[in-house]
């Protein structure tokens, strides 16, 4: 369905991410509207070219010709924005989101929708430490990573839109996971990550420190300028599977240490290297 251009596409939450979405897919021709909350992101986007129309309240007509709904929202602003306002869906629309969680979203959404309306869920592994639609780029999604997290109650024909939409945007790697298995990679991959760079940003407070500070310091601490509401929301709706991760690293962390209080530099070599060989699994392509 994705690739028809006669198709409309209504973005929800027209912040960083839903303004790369619009940039790059005004590009293919699509006729974008989008609804938001700051009518200064409307006028923005609409003097940038990033789309067709846009309004701040709930424009029937709007959101009840869109064939393609995305939400660029805040997980429990997705889940009441359609226990309120699904009934103004077009028949036969397929909706999506941009969530950094999905466990605990994806199936109360699927439970609660009208059947004539589908929700394929999908996450873009892709971001920025600014926020706000004039942040926003057509270049943020190349070399990133974009995952689909389809359930039984997905149609092959969305899931295939939705897979089809990560190859529009310009991700490199366009995969599928479950919702479990999303959740699980995510707590590793990306939560525990800004646990760890904002711990390291806090367990320190000496001044002057970024005087002398070096690029290695400032590489393990980018995402440490974190947005505190969304993120909160995020680590508490996958605590489980981040305590686990949490709890792997901290292990781990202990073994290190206890290495280097025994002054076994065997042991600490042999987990440098390991690093070493992992770490080079991860380098963009």
């Amino acid at each position: 369905m994705i690739v028809d251009v006669s198709k409309k596409i209504l973005i929800v939450g027209l912040g960083l991410l839903g303004g790369s979405y619009a940039r790059v897919l005004k590009r293919f021709g699509f006729h974008i509207s989008a609804i938001t909350k700051e009518q200064s992101s409307i006028d923005y986007a609409l003097n940038e070219g990033m789309i067709d129309e846009g309004t701040t309240h709930l424009d029937e007509r709007i959101i009840g010709e869109a064939d393609l709904v995305i939400f660029a929202l805040y997980p429990h602003i997705f889940i009441e924005w359609i226990e309120k306002n699904q009934k103004l869906l077009k028949s036969g629309a397929i909706i999506t989101d941009v969530t950094g969680v999905k466990r605990s979203i994806v199936y109360k959404i699927q439970d609660m929708l009208r059947d004539d309306v589908e929700f394929i869920a999908a996450h873009p592994m892709a971001g920025r430490e600014v926020s706000g639609v004039e942040n926003s780029t057509d270049k943020m999604f190349a070399g990133a990573n974009y995952i689909v997290t389809p359930t039984d109650k997905n149609s092959p024909e969305a899931i295939n839109t939705c897979l089809e939409l990560g190859r529009l945007l310009g991700f490199s790697n366009v995969t599928t996971l479950s919702p479990e298995e999303h959740d699980e990679m995510i707590g590793f991959l990306s939560q525990l990550t800004h646990c760890i760079a904002i711990t390291l940003m806090t367990c320190n407070d000496k001044e002057n420190m970024e005087k002398f500070t070096g690029d290695s310091f400032r590489d393990l601490t980018r995402i440490a300028r974190i947005n505190d509401l969304m993120w909160s929301e995020l680590f508490i709706a996958n605590k489980d599977a981040l305590l686990s991760q949490m709890d792997m690293f901290i292990n781990k962390f202990n073994e290190l240490k206890a290495m280097l209080e025994a002054e076994d530099i065997d042991s600490m070599r042999e987990m440098m290297r390991h690093s070493t060989k992992r770490r080079a699994l991860f380098d963009k392509k």
